[in-house]
């Protein structure tokens, strides 16, 4: 009894960088023997060093024809958005949009990079790709809040056609010896970010059996999932204030919300054991909770009650 239990946590820890709060989704599909799975950046830089230039910005943007350079090289023309050329932490950490030379002049910083300004509709994307080859595809576009941060995202069931046609196009260029999932943000059409891993905070919304064809893809390097039942589903954030040592309301609470109607999950997203500056958080908030849902009203009402819990907590 014990050896088995312990092969089957060695087999849950193949997948690398799992933040606490989302190991339920994880415990129930444990990975093979020599299966490993990168969930974070970190992982994916040790996993696949030969593909680590796809963490460096100012590669991102020179592979899309994007005006750029690091910080130093003065814009010819603004505004622009600028943010650090590495960033393995995520949540924003360091982004701002510069608006003047002044500012820019006031902002320089070692380690950053200034880019083209993007706008339009600001989408995630993970995809599921053998050797550059896209065969799976789900789109993610947030709500903005404030300073980095978003009020909701929506999981959508439809497609986007041309966005998945330039992704698809980018892959075949860039991820030629890539196997796996890869998760890509964009803005207006064009990549900002590109993840060597799984966008797992909404993992439970792509379906049943999703994470199961994961590991196969990562095992084998087929993709078998059945997404003819595919429907949008919703993740709602509540943030709190910076600077306060917050604490987490009773499991009784979290659980009894977890139970309402609609609501597919909820993860507590920081651990209340560490310093609130250990975290990566954007400027706008301290990241509390996440509320997954098939009903964006019923995932607001959650949220509402989780936010008096952690005021009284």
């Amino acid at each position: 009894m014990f050896s088995w239990q312990a092969s089957r946590w060695e087999a849950v820890l193949a997948y690398h960088g799992v933040d606490p709060w989302r190991w339920q989704y994880f415990a129930d599909v444990p990975c093979p023997a020599g299966v490993e799975i990168p969930i974070d950046e970190a992982s994916a830089w040790d996993l696949h060093p030969d593909l680590r230039h796809v963490h460096n910005k100012l590669w991102i943007c020179a592979t899309q024809g994007l005006d750029h350079a690091p910080h130093g090289v003065e814009p010819a023309r603004f505004p622009v958005f600028s943010k650090p050329i590495y960033n393995l932490r995520g949540m924003g950490t360091g982004s701002r949009v510069i608006r003047s030379r002044a500012a820019y002049h006031a902002a320089l910083q070692p380690g950053h990079l200034w880019m083209t300004l993007l706008t339009g509709r600001h989408v995630s994307t993970d995809l599921a790709i053998r050797r550059g080859r896209v065969l799976w595809c789900r789109h993610t576009t947030g709500r903005p809040r404030r300073a980095g941060t978003f009020e909701s995202w929506t999981v959508h069931a439809e497609s986007d056609p041309d966005l998945q046609r330039y992704l698809t196009d980018w892959s075949a260029s860039y991820l030629r010896s890539f196997t796996g999932v890869a998760n890509f943000e964009t803005i207006g059409g064009r990549i900002i970010e590109c993840h060597l891993r799984m966008a797992e905070q909404w993992l439970d919304l792509n379906g049943e059996g999703w994470l199961q064809a994961v590991v196969g893809l990562y095992r084998r390097g087929t993709w078998r999932f059945t997404d003819e039942h595919r429907r949008t589903g919703y993740s709602v954030v509540l943030f709190g204030d910076h600077g306060r040592q917050w604490r987490v309301p009773s499991a009784t609470t979290i659980e009894a919300i977890a139970r309402r109607p609609s609501i597919a999950s909820i993860q507590i997203t920081f651990d209340p054991k560490r310093p609130p500056a250990e975290h990566a958080m954007p400027p706008g908030g301290f990241r509390l909770a996440i509320v997954n849902c098939w009903d964006l009203a019923a995932g607001r009402r959650a949220r509402g009650a989780l936010a008096e819990a952690f005021a009284t907590a």
